[in-house]
């Protein structure tokens, strides 16, 4: 696309994929679940059209990234996913440069703990979705969103290994899966009644794409979830939280 060039980085025991265009100061976009490097595609283009080097990887579990322990979730706590960013950063950077830090979502969880562990290698900070959760020693998260929102909160509904998985398999293809997710503009908490799928868009009812979606960029994101094994990479980072 529009020139981004693709490369395979040897980062904490994973091959990790970057996508990257530009040159100039860095500016790290680190997505969020369930997407890709090809979610910052256009911002990727035009920051590297106006003097910058824009980077954005595939992370731990996720598209053509490969090397993670997909099976062993304890592999994805916080301190194994900024320990990839760090490690990214050792191998693509020169020594002392900070760079600029976009995150999304998951991304963005992983921002802010990249600015705490190391704030010697950002320089500035932009983040969406999710606000700064300081760390509570005497509090579990995902306890604390079942007592406020319940077991079918989706945060609670993605903790047992292999449970969603196979339900989303029985009603929905990886693209219908990726459409319903992307087209969700419920501003209330986010419920996966059991068997029900999406409650915003029930089983078997077409999903109408908006202007800024194609049929080609969900079917970008159904291939590479198919080629990282499935949802598990993804969904390994909420039940590594209590950890």
């Amino acid at each position: 696309m529009e020139g981004i060039q693709h490369k395979f980085i040897n980062v904490n025991g994973l091959n990790m994929h970057i996508a990257e265009k530009g040159e100039g100061p860095l500016v790290l976009f680190i997505h969020g679940f369930p997407e890709l490097w090809y979610s910052w595609r256009h911002q990727i283009v035009y920051l590297a059209d106006h003097g910058y080097r824009a980077v954005a990887p595939d992370l731990r579990g996720y598209g053509q990234t490969t090397g993670a322990p997909v099976n062993d979730h304890t592999k994805f706590t916080i301190h194994h996913v900024v320990g990839d960013i760090i490690g990214l950063l050792d191998a693509i950077t020169n020594e002392g440069e900070k760079v600029f830090v976009v995150g999304h979502d998951w991304g963005a969880l992983i921002a802010w703990n990249l600015c705490l562990f190391k704030p010697d290698r950002v320089k500035a900070l932009f983040n969406m979705s999710v606000a700064f959760m300081p760390w509570n020693p005497d509090g579990n998260l995902v306890e604390v969103v079942r007592l406020l929102y319940g077991d079918d909160y989706y945060i609670v509904r993605f903790q047992k290994p292999g449970e969603i998985e196979a339900e989303f398999a029985k009603l929905m293809s990886y693209e219908t899966f990726m459409k319903k997710f992307l087209t969700l503009r419920d501003p209330g908490p986010l419920y996966l009644p059991k068997g029900k799928g999406f409650p915003h868009s029930p089983p078997g009812v077409p999903v109408t794409l908006p202007p800024w979606l194609s049929e080609q960029d969900i079917e970008y994101y159904a291939s590479q979830i198919e080629k990282a094994g499935g949802l598990t990479g993804g969904l390994n980072y909420y039940r590594a939280l209590p950890l």
